[in-house]
């Protein structure tokens, strides 16, 4: 006979940056990400249908195979952190331009 057992699965401290900001509208929770992450940042929410947790945010290697391997458009978004935020500048003006 088996007996039920209960996990627990404690976040680390939180960071300033998340790797991922998921959408809870438009995420399915296929847990493709999960699958899909080398680093394991990830566990799958137990509640059906809800985006995974993220476990381990600062453990992100920030390869994004997160969102390109996500089904649902828009239901993960990449959040670069700020030092490694792409920007560039436009020759004609100088304006410099941010990824948001």
């Amino acid at each position: 006979m088996a007996s039920e057992q209960n996990v627990f699965a404690i976040p680390n401290i939180p960071t300033p940056s998340m790797p991922v900001i998921f959408d809870p509208k438009v995420c399915k929770g296929c847990n493709n990400c999960v699958e899909v992450c080398p680093i394991d940042v990830f566990i799958p929410n137990p509640r059906k249908g809800a985006p995974p947790i993220i476990l381990h945010a600062e453990e992100c290697w920030y390869c994004g195979c997160c969102v390109d391997d996500c089904p649902s458009p828009g239901a993960v978004q990449f959040n670069w952190p700020l030092p490694l935020k792409p920007r560039w500048k436009n020759k004609e003006s100088g304006e410099v331009r941010q990824l948001r």
